[in-house]
C-alpha cells in the first residue's frame, strides 16, 4: 500500500521498528540463498500463471459468462413477442342430427338472403384437408416494474459473479503465497542445515587430527558423527518437503510436466521493501473497507434484496400489453354446412391482465421480502465487524513478528559469540565436549528460529494484503 510523506512522518515507534526489521530481513535473506540451476520465478509470475490456468478461477469465470447471458436474457423481456403457428389437418365427415340425436328427417336451416331451407340430416359433404396459419405479436407496455427489476437483479447478479471471480483469484493467490513462503523457508532452513553440516564436518576433521595426537577420544568423535547424521537426515527431510510443495504449486497453476522453478529471493526482497512504507492501522482498515470482497458482496446483496421487494410488489399490479394477430385457416367448419374455403381474420387490441387474488395472497410474500432485506442489511455490519477484527489482529501480529525478528537476530548474534568462545575453550582443553555440543545446538536453533521469524513476518504482511484483497 502506498502512503504519503505525512503518514510516514507520523509512524509510531512500532511501525518504525517494523520497517527497521524488514531492512534487516532484506540484507540477511539475500545472502543465505545460493544460486540454483532451476529458473527463478517470482510470486507475481505465479499469480499471472494462476490467473490464466487455475481451475478454481476458470470455474468462476464460466459462472460470470452465464451471469452476463442472464442479463441479456432479462433485457429480452423488453422486446416484442412473436409467435407463428402452422398446422395441417384432416377433417372427418360432418353429421347433422336432430335435437333427439337422430340422423333421419331434415333440419330447418336459415340461409342469409334465402330464408329457411330444409337440410337433410345425416352425413354432410365435408372438405377433408385443412390448413391453419397464425401469427401473433404482443408487446408488454406495463408490468408493474417486474421487467425493470428483473433486469436490475440480473445486472447485480452479474456484478456478484465478477466479485466471485476476484474472490477466487485472491484466494488462489493467498494459497500460492503460503506455498511459496513455505518453500522459501524450507530452502533457507536447508541452507542453515548445510552450513552446520559443513561446520560439523570441519570439527570432526579437527578432532581426528587431535585424536592422532592423543588429546581426543574416539567417543568424542562418535558423538559428533551422530550429530552429523541427524543433520544429514534433517537436510533430506527438508529437501523432500520442498518436492511436495513444488508439486502442489505445479498442480495449482498447471505447470508443464518436468518444469520446475526456484524462489526468486530478489522479488521477495522487493515485496519486503513495501513494509518500509507500513502505514497506520487506520489506513489498513480503510483499505479493507473499500476493497474487501466480502464487504462489497454483502453490500451488493442489499441492493439485490431491494429489487426482490420491487419484483414481488409487481405481482400485485396489472399487466398491459398491445396484441396483434392474423389467422388464416380453411376449410370453414363453424357453419352448419362446412365450406371448402380459406378464411383470413386479423385483429389489433390492448390486453389487460390482473390477478385479483394477489390482493390477499401477495401481502405475505412482500412482508417476507422486506424481512429478508432487513436481514441482509444487518449482515453487512456483521461482515464489516469480522473484517475489522481480522485486520486489527493481523496488524498486531505483523508488529509482533517484527519484534520477534529483532529478538531472533540478537539471539543468533549471542549464539555465534557463545559458540566461538566455547569452541576456543574446547580447543584449549578448558571445557567439555558436552558444552561444545550444547553451543553447536544452540547456534543451530537460533539460526533456524531466525529463518522462521523472517518468513512469518512476510507471511503476516501478505495476510494483511489478503484481508484487504489487495494481493
Amino acid at each position: 500500500m502506498n502512503c504519503n510523506n505525512t503518514s510516514i512522518i507520523l509512524m509510531n515507534k512500532h511501525k518504525f521498528l517494523c520497517a527497521l526489521a524488514v531492512t534487516m530481513i532484506v540484507g540477511a535473506s539475500c545472502c543465505c540463498v545460493p544460486m540454483y540451476a532451476q529458473p527463478r520465478m517470482s510470486l507475481q509470475s505465479l499469480f499471472a500463471m494462476a490467473d490464466q490456468q487455475s481451475q478454481h478461477i476458470k470455474v468462476s469465470e464460466e459462472a460470470l459468462k452465464a451471469a452476463e447471458e442472464g442479463v441479456s436474457s432479462a433485457k429480452s423481456a423488453l422486446l416484442p413477442s412473436v409467435e407463428l403457428s402452422v398446422q395441417g389437418s384432416y377433417t372427418g365427415n360432418a353429421f347433422l342430427m336432430s335435437r333427439g340425436f337422430s340422423t333421419r328427417g331434415a333440419t330447418e336451416y336459415i340461409v342469409p338472403g334465402l330464408g329457411p331451407q330444409n337440410v337433410q340430416n345425416g352425413k354432410q359433404p365435408t372438405p377433408h384437408w385443412g390448413n391453419s396459419f397464425t401469427a401473433q405479436v404482443s408487446q408488454v407496455i406495463y408490468a408493474g416494474g417486474a421487467i425493470r427489476s428483473g433486469i436490475e437483479m440480473s445486472k447485480l447478479g452479474c456484478q456478484m459473479a465478477e466479485l466471485d471471480v476476484e474472490k477466487n483469484r485472491q484466494e488462489v493467490r493467498f494459497l500460492l503465497t503460503g506455498y511459496y513462503l513455505d518453500l522459501y523457508k524450507l530452502q533457507n532452513q536447508s541452507q542453515v542445515i548445510a552450513k552446520n553440516i559443513e561446520l560439523t564436518e570441519r570439527v570432526i576433521e579437527q578432532m581426528k587430527v587431535r585424536r592422532e595426537q592423543g588429546t581426543v577420544l574416539n567417543n568424542d568423535i562418535t558423538r559428533y558423527d551422530m550429530q552429523l547424521q541427524s543433520l544429514l537426515l534433517a537436510k533430506t527431510q527438508l529437501d523432500d518437503s520442498q518436492k511436495i510443495i513444488r508439486h502442489q504449486i505445479a498442480t495449482m497453476i498447471h505447470l508443464p510436466e518436468g518444469k520446475d522453478f526456484e524462489v526468486d529471493a530478489n522479488a521477495l526482497e522487493e515485496e519486503g521493501m513495501a513494509l518500509k512504507a507500513l502505514t497506520s492501522e487506520e489506513l489498513w482498515q480503510q483499505s479493507a473497507s473499500e476493497n474487501n470482497i466480502d464487504i462489497r458482496q454483502a453490500s451488493l446483496a442489499t441492493e439485490i434484496s431491494e429489487q426482490k421487494i420491487k419484483n414481488t410488489r409487481a405481482s400485485s399490479l396489472p399487466t398491459v400489453a398491445i396484441v396483434a394477430e392474423n389467422n388464416l385457416f380453411g376449410p370453414y367448419t363453424s357453419d352448419l354446412i362446412p365450406k371448402n374455403a380459406n378464411v383470413n381474420v386479423w385483429f389489433v387490441g390492448i390486453g389487460v391482465k390482473y390477478n385479483l387474488s394477489s390482493l390477499w395472497k401477495n401481502n405475505h410474500d412482500i412482508r417476507k421480502a422486506k424481512y429478508e432485506s432487513t436481514q441482509v442489511r444487518e449482515n453487512v455490519q456483521i461482515v464489516r465487524e469480522g473484517i475489522e477484527n481480522g485486520v486489527q489482529a493481523n496488524y498486531i501480529n505483523l508488529l509482533t513478528s517484527s519484534v520477534v525478528v529483532s529478538t531472533q537476530e540478537k539471539q543468533v548474534e549471542l549464539a555465534e559469540q557463545n559458540y566461538t568462545v566455547v569452541k576456543s575453550r574446547y580447543d584449549n582443553d578448558l571445557t567439555l565436549l558436552t558444552d561444545m555440543l550444547d553451543a553447536s545446538n544452540m547456534k543451530l536453533s537460533a539460526d533456524m528460529a531466525l529463518v522462521n521469524a523472517r518468513i512469518d513476518m512476510l507471511y503476516n504482511y501478505f495476510k494483511l494484503k489478503y484481508m484487504t484483497n489487495t494481493l
